[in-house]
């Protein structure tokens, strides 16, 4: 499926950080604990740092204990697609921008049974707080 937002390598690389890059374009990781948004508590909207695109709301955010953003649903269910990952030697299921592509991060069925059960593992550089949008 192609996506809404098609742009070169380098016009990504120019307008990306290096971290931003790396999470998004070439679906890295950032280090357990070291992210912007972990251990955020503010109320707003995350969105993508590579499009702007709606994905997680604070209200579905909750503590995980895995040193990553985690959100239990997102806020536009069509805003982000899951994909099958054999990568490291393991199978998970990578999440990614709809609207651009970026890599996100993963989602685990291990998250708050009274939630529905899900763990969206988001990386912090994926994503950019919008404070000033309702949740």
């Amino acid at each position: 499926m192609a996506t809404e937002i098609q742009k070169t390598d380098a016009q990504w690389r120019e307008e990306l950080t290096p971290e931003q890059y790396a999470v998004l374009r070439q679906a890295g990781t950032e280090r357990a604990f070291t992210g912007a948004y972990w251990d955020v508590h503010d109320d707003g909207i995350y969105r993508c740092a590579g499009c702007g695109a709606e994905l997680f709301s604070s209200e579905t955010k909750f503590e995980s204990g895995s040193g990553w953003p985690s959100f239990t649903e997102p806020a536009v269910a069509e805003a982000v697609e899951a994909k099958r990952d054999l990568s490291h030697g393991m199978i998970r299921t990578e999440v990614t921008c709809r609207r651009c592509g970026g890599h996100l991060g993963h989602v685990f069925d291990d998250g708050p049974r009274e939630a529905g059960g899900l763990r969206y593992c988001i990386n912090s550089a994926a994503l950019e707080l919008d404070s000033t949008s309702p949740r």
